[in-house]
């Protein structure tokens, strides 16, 4: 486990080596979004400096007398501005410059003055794939002359060389932003996330190989954002652990001492049981009258060691599921509390209702679920209710089952203290396990208890039970009325 506790991940398959990549493709994928708006310009201010460039040269042609404007000058002029003819469009005349060489064929037309913007990145996509070179007749508007339109016959291939050219550059450029930005963003995020996550990530790590050694918590950090924030939190809930397993570890050491002290106790209460059924012979008429409640207070002691003995030895309920009807549980749960209650609570107006109805069945460990009912019923017949009524409903995936009595209600302490061990017991020599002993076979059994009402008129626990370890079975196949009684 130290070994683990110190391994660190390497470095490809780190948080900080996934952000150096995604920051270079995403810096790397703006840059591509620049690049095509980028490149088709550079293609158009290519095309519009060799429209300028035939204009300033077809100038020597206008100053020129036509008489003297011959055909070598001509070449001249077009070897000058690099293209194949020129031709001058202006409202009241043309200019022709034809060259002593014949015009190749035009396998393109560009007009400057009608591409727009996407038009124009799809014709220099199309211009970069070319594998030959193409013939272009360009047609766009004289520099500060827009009467005059200039038409011109040139090669595509040196455009494309020289677009190339251009991409090479930003190519170059933007590697040089990526490799700067991600490295800046980089070390930005290692600074204000992955170092600290680190360091969170193993003080998790040494928590969990020594988690009772307060040397290895996180500092407490005074950053307001969310790192600080998990830094604080998981500060607190290490010491709050911490403070839990030393409260575990002695709650074992006084569950291993009680066990012993229950044993010696429950041999001398055995010895003293003896010596009172000698006592019990007595004729005198106030040892008589003391014994019974000698021998309740006896059983009372003998009841809290038994109780108190197994809650420290019980690990949790073992489930052994088997199918039955819920109702016939019930009935011998009714009358195991009532034949057992006999010296305690007596008979006499006490009612275990049983609504629940015949087509309920369900599949659970029959014992433990006895068990469990049992506690609740006679934690309410002892607490004062002289009848106890159980129902029984499907809702969405769970079985309810409320179990109603009429008694007076719970205190307010023991409604703080509902579930825990020796402390919500009501009555006097109660040892506060029963709810707790319920509540642990529920949820051994995926399901729970909980408390929904309680007052004057009564106490209303609910049992739940789901659907998928209990294979309920609702199918009503007679009234609530039809239910059995036991009186």
């Amino acid at each position: 486990m130290a070994e683990s506790a110190k391994s660190k991940t390497p470095f490809l398959r780190s948080l900080s080596a996934r952000l150096l990549v995604l920051t270079i493709f995403f810096v790397m994928l703006g840059e591509l979004l620049i690049y095509a708006p980028s490149i088709a310009r550079f293609r158009t201010v290519y095309l519009e400096e060799r429209i300028a460039e035939a204009r300033l040269a077809s100038i020597a042609l206008e100053t020129t007398p036509p008489a003297q404007v011959t055909t070598q000058l001509q070449q001249k002029i077009l070897d000058f501005s690099n293209t194949y003819n020129i031709v001058l469009r202006q409202p009241k005349r043309s200019i022709l410059a034809l060259g002593d060489r014949p015009p190749p064929l035009v396998d393109l037309t560009v007009d400057l003055r009608k591409t727009g913007f996407l038009g124009s990145i799809r014709d220099t996509g199309q211009a970069m794939i070319q594998t030959k070179n193409r013939v272009m007749r360009v047609i766009g508007p004289a520099h500060n002359d827009p009467e005059t339109i200039v038409e011109v016959l040139v090669d595509e291939a040196p455009m494309r060389e020289a677009m190339y050219a251009f991409s090479n550059r930003v190519l170059a450029l933007s590697i040089v932003i990526s490799l700067v930005t991600a490295s800046l963003v980089y070390l930005s995020l290692q600074w204000l996330m992955v170092a600290p996550i680190h360091r969170i990530t193993e003080s998790m790590m040494a928590f969990r190989v020594r988690p009772q050694d307060e040397s290895v918590s996180p500092k407490p950090s005074s950053r307001s954002d969310e790192i600080g924030v998990a830094q604080r939190e998981l500060a607190v809930m290490q010491q709050e652990l911490r403070v839990s397993l030393a409260q575990k570890e002695r709650l074992a050491s006084l569950g291993s001492a009680v066990a012993k002290v229950n044993h010696d106790l429950r041999n001398s209460l055995s010895t003293a049981v003896l010596i009172s059924d000698r006592i019990a012979e007595s004729d005198d008429p106030d040892v008589k009258r003391v014994v019974p409640r000698l021998f309740e207070a006896m059983d009372r002691a003998i009841a809290l060691c038994n109780h108190t003995l197994n809650f420290v030895k019980d690990a949790g309920p073992q489930v052994h599921a088997s199918k039955f009807p819920l109702t016939d549980l019930v009935d011998d749960v009714g009358a195991g509390i009532i034949s057992s209650e006999l010296g305690t609570i007596g008979t006499n107006g006490i009612r275990w209702d049983n609504q629940i109805d015949a087509a309920f069945e369900v599949e659970a460990d029959r014992d433990q679920l006895f068990r469990a009912f049992t506690n609740l019923g006679r934690n309410a017949y002892q607490a004062g209710a002289s009848t106890v009524c159980l129902e029984a409903k499907m809702e969405e995936d769970k079985i309810h089952i409320d179990v109603t009595d009429n008694g007076p209600g719970l205190p307010q302490k023991a409604r703080d203290h509902l579930f825990e061990p020796f402390t919500s017991s009501t009555r006097p020599g109660g040892t506060g396990l029963g709810l707790v002993i319920v509540r642990d076979v529920l949820r051994a059994h995926g399901g729970d208890v909980n408390l929904i009402e309680t007052g004057e008129t009564g106490t209303v626990f609910r049992v739940k039970l789901p659907e998928r370890c209990s294979g309920a079975i609702a199918v009503a196949s007679r009234s609530a009325g039809e239910a059995d009684t036991i009186n």
